[in-house]
């Protein structure tokens, strides 16, 4: 074992716990059983094959309120893997569920045996037609398709919440809509073709003009069995009637049926039943899509009503003025979604029974909007909107910040909701609807029902589909409360069946949760054709048991999970996945809801419990070391839950007392620090690259590596011992060169200005002087210590930027400008906790600028361009994401270069100050998309704002980026 070690003791959960009913037991310790490990890693390979008991309870939980752990996870890479895998499940009578992004609500993403993740290496995109089509591959995500798909004007029709995070094969296998498909833009509707794997392992591509000839060959019993279900169905007219009936709202109950009367061939049959099957029919591995247009004028408003029946009873008009959504919220949601940021303060204050409506309009064309934005004030006149807080204006707006805050606020409700729960309790999101014309009367009685079981309820929905949603939240671990929500529940169903005839399912799918109540709601024939419909396509059962059909009328509280309390910062997590996307070890390692996930197993653990010893030994490296701490996670989970920041509190936990005065040492002595390390780097480039990896890939095995960087190709030069003479008479800002760009150099192939140099040199071209102080040398912006968790030396530099930086601006009349997107962050933002009462009065007087936002406001509208370059292509950086500048980086981008392009796949490259030289995989795993998409073509320029980060992109891609100040320099030069 290396020295210094970290012991995983030193993470073990503190408080005093008792063995909860749903631990995983201690038999599971070991993980996967032999011979089920043995045999699939044969088949497929150790590198697909997950086994840990660590990775079985990271894949356990999911965005429902379930949870069922797996015998194993595997992993697979293409078709060929996913034909071994179901054929290996028949031949030993084992089942098989895919789970992709874990966004589903229902529990169908989750399985008791073989669970197949099809989340990774199944991405990527294909635009065809100039946008009128796309092909996607189902690991793909809303959001990213539809990035791609905005060049050309274009979009999907489904538009689920969750489109941050969940994938297309989701979205497809569940038939997910979303604010505006409705029943017309869904996938069923809006899907052209599939091509899919049946059970058997035949795969079937819908767009082949042979796939039924192809199909029959190999599947002759399939191909006349369908058929004959159709010609029952179509001989009973009472039936067909029934069924066309329950598609005239939005329904995902059960198995679509409509696809025996829309379809007249087999594969044409399947083509549909796979829409909304839920992975219990087969993998869907592509999808082509009819896209639609994006009209981009766009005019909303957020009307506020007494009551939510006020509101229902309204959302006609809209519907009838054209508007493409109609969103309900009530007081509950209003009042929860405070929580997400950039929603008004004041709605904590709005009464109860307020209720609100998000309309919203798009048109292609200024006309068309206008024509709009008559028909919606015909609609308000007359409506008794109230305007219980200052913020509410009940008015119709085009302005785009405000549209983009509604909907963050519409989108947020299970999750900002689910976020305000009560600690300990699990969350239930259910969904149902009603025809459109019985919303008021469905609200109502909804309410009425919640409050007769003692439930508060959060409602909303998409109210011009007659589609609401509402949150129940109990603890499953009492008995009580789970009963309370069964007598709730059959209550509940009952009410939409016979009162509303409406689907207990609208838009999530039947999962486990509705399966018990399928037969209520279609009648025994259509439901036994269901089941009929399932043995014809899996006979041996071998896909998704018990998802979507189940006999057992207790189903729906097999599995409930429970919600242990973790540490603060994390405990309102809700494990809705929405962070996982934009975490740069989600391929590596874990992400941040399964480093939660994990933790809350860990506190169902009895203390020293074997599995408890397996998940702590795995946690260290999983979990804590290859977090790259940029706090991404933060920005995409709506109630802002930071998984980075309780990393970093767990590197400090894992710190010996040495070991923290150590760093603080190193913090009271940088500027000898600073000065070795730029000598050193000299050094460098005379020793040689591979005898430096030979020498720090030694002490990497002799000293744990989270201690000792390895020496990496791509480190540039040392940068030059003097910054550059500038005057502090006369200077429009303090200029405060990072310490990162007084130790290395730029690019090696650079020839021009360094950065201070670029900096200095723009800003007084542009009449706006900067005065480098001549006592920067051993301050730094302490995210140094802040990112590994050594608090004592955080505490000394923080305090020490601060006041030099208190001297040097006057006393916060001049701005502090900084060249590097990470230490603006640290500075503004990250120093903060760590300062003293007296310091921490000094930091708000400050005016801290980054470079970017120094260059983009300050100096480009002084500046002259003499002459741009052909292409750039830009890497805005997580900090910048935390900053809100990378509009700046781009429009000083867009100065410089003809073509700016930002890629689609842009995210975090984890370099993290140093992490990329302490965990090398961890920067190869989060830049792999992103470099694959920007060597994809040829750039006259590779741009961003962060050292540290160009040197992880240099060394992802294999060119050279540099600083987007440099190249504004070069662009108006003389």
């Amino acid at each position: 074992m290396p020295l210094l070690e970290p012991k995983p003791e030193a993470l073990r959960p503190g408080a005093a716990r008792s063995a909860s009913h749903d631990r995983v037991l201690d038999s599971r310790a070991a993980g996967t059983p032999e011979p089920l490990r043995g045999e699939l890693t044969a088949l497929l390979g150790p590198e697909k094959v997950l086994w840990k008991v660590s990775d079985l309870v990271k894949y356990a939980s999911d965005a429902s309120p379930y949870r069922f752990v797996p015998q194993v996870v595997v992993v697979p890479e293409d078709i060929d893997d996913l034909s071994a895998i179901l054929s290996y499940a028949h031949g030993k009578g084992r089942e098989v569920v895919f789970r992709a992004a874990g966004t589903s609500l229902n529990g169908q993403a989750q399985g008791e045996d073989i669970l197949v993740d099809v989340r990774h290496h199944w991405t990527g995109i294909e635009v065809l037609d100039d946008g009128a089509q796309a092909r996607i591959r189902p690991g793909t995500t809303v959001m990213r398709a539809n990035a791609t798909l905005a060049r050309y004007g274009r979009l999907l029709g489904p538009d689920p919440a969750s489109a941050i995070a969940c994938t297309i094969g989701g979205v497809v296998a569940n038939n997910a809509s979303g604010m505006t498909a409705g029943t017309t833009r869904n996938s069923y509707r809006t899907v052209s073709s599939l091509t899919f794997v049946l059970p058997s392992g035949t795969v079937v591509d819908t767009a082949d003009p042979a796939a039924d000839e192809l199909l029959a060959h190999a599947e002759p019993r399939l191909c006349e069995e369908l058929l004959a279900l159709k010609a029952e169905i179509e001989a009973d007219a009472e039936l067909t009637a029934r069924i066309r009936a329950k598609y005239e709202i939005k329904n995902t109950n059960g198995y679509r049926l409509d696809a025996f009367l829309d379809g007249s061939t087999p594969v044409q049959i399947l083509r549909g039943l796979m829409v909304g099957s839920e992975g219990t029919f087969g993998f869907i591995s592509e999808v082509v899509f009819d896209t639609l247009p994006l009209d981009r004028k766009v005019s909303s408003a957020l009307l506020f009503f007494p009551s939510l029946t006020a509101a229902a009873a309204a959302v006609p008009r809209f519907n009838e003025a054209g508007a493409i959504a109609v969103e309900l919220m009530d007081g509950n949601t209003l009042r929860a979604s405070v929580s997400v940021q950039g929603v008004p303060a004041d709605w904590a204050e709005l009464p109860k029974e307020t209720a609100a409506l998000l309309v919203e309009f798009r048109a292609p064309d200024e006309p068309g909007q206008e024509a709009y934005e008559r028909a919606a004030a015909a609609a308000v006149k007359g409506l008794d909107l109230v305007a219980p807080v200052a913020s509410v204006t009940n008015e119709f707006t085009r302005e785009t910040k405000a549209i983009s805050g509604y909907w963050k606020a519409r989108k947020a409700f299970v999750t900002a909701v689910g976020g305000s729960r009560p600690s300990g309790t699990t969350l239930i999101t259910e969904d149902f609807a009603v025809p459109p014309s019985q919303l008021a009367d469905a609200c109502e009685s909804l309410l009425r029902l919640q409050a007769e079981h003692g439930f508060d309820a959060a409602v909303a929905g998409h109210a011009a589909h007659g589609n609401l949603h509402f949150l129940l939240a109990f603890d499953a671990a009492k008995p009580s409360d789970v009963d309370r929500y069964a007598a709730f529940m059959d209550d509940f169903c009952r009410l939409t069946v016979e009162r509303f005839d409406g689907s207990l399912k609208a838009e999530h799918a039947t999962g486990r949760n509705i399966a018990p109540f399928l037969e209520l709601e279609w009648g025994p024939k259509a439901t036994e054709l269901m089941w009929r419909t399932k043995q014809v396509i899996d006979p041996d059962g071998v896909l998704a048991p018990r998802i979507v059909l189940d006999r057992d009328p207790k189903a729906h509280l097999r599995g409930l999970k429970t919600i242990p309390e973790v540490e603060l910062i994390a405990d309102p997590c809700i494990e809705c996945g929405f962070c996982e996307p934009t975490c740069p070890s989600e391929d590596l390692t874990t992400t941040p809801r399964q480093r939660i996930v994990l933790r809350r197993e860990m506190m169902r653990q009895p203390n020293g419990s074997p599995v408890e010893t397996e998940l702590l030994d795995a946690y260290g490296y999983d979990a804590v070391d290859t977090c790259a701490g940029d706090s991404t996670c933060k920005l995409a989970c709506p109630v802002g839950i930071d998984t980075g920041a309780m990393m970093k509190d767990f590197r400090h936990q894992r710190h010996s007392p040495r070991e923290e005065r150590i760093a603080a040492l190193t913090a009271k002595n940088f500027k000898a620090v600073e000065a070795s390390a730029r000598l050193a780097v000299a050094a460098a480039d005379r020793i040689g690259d591979r005898l430096l990896e030979t020498v720090t890939g030694l002490a990497r095995k002799a000293v744990r590596p989270d201690l000792v960087p390895e020496w990496l190709p791509e480190i540039p030069g040392a940068a030059a011992r003097k910054l550059p003479r500038t005057s502090r008479v006369g200077a429009s800002a303090v200029y405060y060169p990072a310490c990162v760009n007084r130790i290395f150099g730029g690019p090696e192939g650079h020839r021009g200005p360094s950065l201070p140099q670029a900096v200095v040199a723009v800003s007084a071209r542009a009449g706006k002087p900067v005065w480098i102080p001549e006592d920067v040398a051993g301050t730094c912006c302490a995210t140094i210590w802040h990112s590994k968790g050594y608090d004592e030396g955080n505490v000394v530099m923080a305090n020490r930027i601060v006041e030099a930086a208190w001297g040097w601006t006057a006393g916060g009349r001049l701005p502090l400008v900084v060249d590097a997107s990470s230490c603006t962050l640290g500075i503004a933002h990250e120093v903060v906790p760590y300062l003293t009462d007296e310091n921490r009065e000094l930091h708000r007087e400050l005016s801290i600028v980054d470079s970017l936002v120094w260059a983009a406001d300050e100096l480009l509208p002084e500046l002259t361009i003499l002459r741009k370059t052909g292409s750039a292509v830009l890497h805005p950086t997580c900090s910048m994401q935390h900053l809100g500048d990378v509009d700046q980086l781009r429009a000083v981008a867009e100065a410089c270069a003809e073509e700016v392009v930002v890629p689609d796949d842009a995210g975090c490259c984890a370099f993290a100050g140093d992490r990329g030289m302490l965990h090398k995989e961890l920067t190869a795993s989060a830049t792999a998309k992103e470099a694959a998409e920007v060597n994809s073509r040829e750039y006259d320029a590779y741009l961003s704002a962060n050292r540290m980060c160009e040197i992880g992109m240099d060394r992802a891609t294999g060119r050279e980026y540099h600083s987007v100040l440099m190249e504004l320099e070069r662009a108006t030069r003389p």
